[in-house]
């Protein structure tokens, strides 16, 4: 059976306004797509796989990029989690922008792979919380290939290390996602070479005594990120099932 495909564009280090504007477009532009279709439907009788398949389809994308350093908060977040005011954003060349994304404040910078995944859950599953879970199998996989145990925290979406050790539970990957009429936008932030400090100056996702970590502090040097963006690719390829094309 033919794998779904995936058009895979890595970005490259943008700015998080345009990249955020780019992903509204794609989302808008595969809601129109299902719109249309599900007027066809009404007018032709006909099951609306039938004519997806045949006529018009949702197009899937996966992004990477890299942010210049940004602060962004979901929108059901407390403000009060950014620890600095916007004088000393400034005085530190830091962006902060609250999103349409759920979840609480996070940090985007170099070194992280920013993964926003513009998927149509009606080609997957119509079950936002297994996307998520899905994510996070995906970075849990790349862990498990450096010798890392990843893991999930109850009640706490993203991937952690050490989850159930009490005072030893470390975050290396958070996740916020927006869905409108099952097409996800946002996604995932994974640190791979990423300097630590910004997080000192937010709760990260809003989650008090619990530390962030990186690929490079669990494993003591610093890690090749396109090397890292490999492996989330083919693991991304594996959990989902799909097959990733560069369009």
């Amino acid at each position: 059976m033919k794998k779904q495909e995936v058009i895979f564009r890595d970005l490259g280090l943008r700015d998080y306004k345009s990249v955020w504007d780019y992903q509204e477009s794609l989302l808008r532009e595969n809601v129109q797509i299902k719109s249309a279709v599900g007027n066809l439907q009404l007018v032709t009788g006909r099951n609306s796989d039938n004519i997806q398949n045949s006529q018009v389809s949702t197009i899937n994308y996966l992004l990477f990029v890299e942010h210049p350093p940004v602060f962004t908060l979901g929108k059901s977040g407390d403000v009060n989690n950014l620890l600095i005011n916007e004088i000393e954003l400034e005085q530190k060349g830091i962006e902060f922008y609250k999103t349409n994304r759920g979840g609480d404040i996070t940090f985007h910078g170099p070194q992280q792979i920013v993964g926003y995944p513009i998927l149509d859950l009606e080609k997957f599953t119509t079950d936002i919380g297994k996307y998520l879970r899905h994510i996070e199998e995906v970075i849990i996989l790349v862990l498990a290939e450096y010798g890392i145990k990843g893991e999930r925290s109850q009640g706490e979406t993203g991937v952690w290390i050490d989850a159930s050790i009490k005072g030893k539970e470390r975050k290396i990957c958070a996740i916020g996602v927006r869905c409108s009429r099952w097409v996800t936008m946002h996604g995932f932030a994974f640190n791979v070479n990423t300097d630590l400090s910004y997080f000192d100056y937010i709760v990260p996702c809003g989650i008090e005594n619990k530390q962030v970590t990186s690929l490079e502090k669990e494993l003591g040097r610093k890690v090749d990120i396109e090397e890292v963006k490999e492996k989330v690719k083919r693991n991304f390829e594996k959990v989902f099932g799909v097959k990733l094309v560069f369009g």
